[in-house]
């Protein structure tokens, strides 16, 4: 089954799993055991352009949209959980430019996302608020030209590796009283903080931000002041979800691979325990699991790439995916039984990862909730209609058209120099 795929995800998908056995898998035992985080290889990954797999080739990117996002996220996180959710971390700040950047921000950072010379990421939760955006603290104050930032921000993916973050901050009261900036990490006034002591993931920083007195232009800020909220649950819904699943997918794949290798290599009773039929039954489970999972995730993701309302595909991908990746990893744990608990055949390190998945973006509970509304005919704005130009194929297609046109009028005025070939960053 092609999953929506075509030939340039496949040729894709072969990319990245060459790199993930080669360079990753030799590296996560190291990972497992110190627990540090994973600098070198997360920015190796970045310079390999995945990051800029929804970022139009006009400003260096892939071009190639979400589907081929969530195949890179999947194949990274069949091997390292760790790495396909800083790729997936990635990609949410990459969403915060591509949705309310200014151009002149557009052209600065998404070039530098593209190549790997910046890390993006994104930065909502607070300690004291957790999920209740609304409930956050953290202020962003006016001064001239400048505004200053202060305030804690915690379970930041990339929190300690990246160069560029999109706050989200209060300049106001209620709902309109949240705005959104980019805070470059070289900025006097901010530091990292913690980094937590998360049980999985490791080589992932999943850690604390501070911002005290931190000044920033004011032409740093993300859209118009009051957007922050738009900011946030936009990045959320269309990012967020997707991409979280398609961790969870990854993980999912590597526990069915790894448990039907031990149910067949491992012998029992004098056959194969794959051929006991509790055991196959199991199997059979896990496998429906997981190509159910899938198909949420890569319709989702196809869907998105064509500019169709899908809140509700995002929502239940992650659900789906999520929920399925854990019942499986309890399937594995029974099957492998005490071998289960042994670092060496990676279930557990599998079920402490997809553990990871079940918060950020909303909890499963959060997702049932929200598709309770949309049955119910009332939830509210659908991120994916009202972003659909920037968040599919129209995006990439208008941006390479506008460049086009404009590389026709800088030739004519210089006499054949094109655009095209002229540094966007800057």
């Amino acid at each position: 089954m092609d999953y929506f795929t075509d030939e340039r995800h496949e040729s894709l998908r072969a990319e990245v799993r060459q790199f993930a056995e080669k360079e990753v898998r030799p590296q996560v035992a190291r990972m497992e055991a110190t627990r540090e985080v994973e600098f070198e290889l997360s920015r190796e990954i970045a310079r390999r352009g995945w990051i800029g797999a929804t970022i139009p080739r006009t400003f260096g990117g892939m071009g190639l949209g979400h589907l081929a996002k969530t195949v890179i996220v999947e194949e990274l996180s069949r091997v390292s959980g760790a790495m396909g959710a800083m790729t997936q971390a990635s990609q949410l700040g990459v969403a915060k430019v591509i949705h309310f950047g200014s151009d002149a921000q557009r052209r600065k950072w998404l070039p530098r996302f593209a190549s790997g010379e910046s890390l993006p990421t994104i930065a909502v939760t607070e300690p004291e608020s957790g999920g209740h955006v609304l409930g956050m603290t953290g202020t962003a104050h006016r001064e001239g030209d400048e505004y200053v930032l202060n305030g804690r921000k915690w379970f930041v993916g990339n929190s300690h590796i990246a160069d560029v973050h999109g706050v989200v901050l209060r300049t106001g009261t209620g709902s309109k009283g949240l705005s959104a900036f980019l805070v470059e990490s070289n900025r006097p006034g901010f530091r990292t903080g913690e980094l937590g002591t998360q049980s999985g993931l490791h080589g992932f920083s999943f850690g604390e931000i501070v911002f005290e007195d931190c000044r920033i232009p004011a032409t740093n800020r993300l859209g118009r002041e009051s957007q922050g909220l738009d900011v946030a649950y936009s990045s959320s819904t269309l990012y967020g979800r997707l991409n979280l699943a398609a961790v969870a997918l990854g993980i999912h794949v590597a526990i069915v691979e790894d448990t039907v290798r031990f149910a067949e290599e491992r012998m029992l009773y004098g056959k194969p325990l794959s051929q006991l039929p509790n055991i196959a039954l199991k199997l059979g489970e896990m496998q429906s699991r997981l190509m159910t999972a899938k198909l949420a995730a890569y319709h989702a993701s196809h869907l998105l790439d064509h500019g169709k309302a899908c809140d509700a595909e995002l929502m239940n991908a992650k659900l789906i995916n999520t929920e399925y990746a854990l019942d499986s990893a309890r399937n594995a744990m029974e099957i492998h039984a005490a071998r289960g608990l042994q670092s060496e055949f990676r279930i557990e390190r599998y079920l402490r990862d997809a553990t990871h998945i079940y918060p950020p973006a909303g909890t499963s509970d959060v997702q049932r909730l929200r598709l309770g509304q949309f049955a119910a005919g009332t939830y509210g704005k659908e991120w994916s209609a009202e972003l659909s130009d920037l968040a599919s194929w129209a995006w990439t297609e208008l941006a390479e058209r506008e460049a086009a046109a404009e590389a026709e009028a800088v030739a004519a005025q210089t006499g054949g120099a094109s655009l095209l070939h002229m540094p966007l960053a800057g």
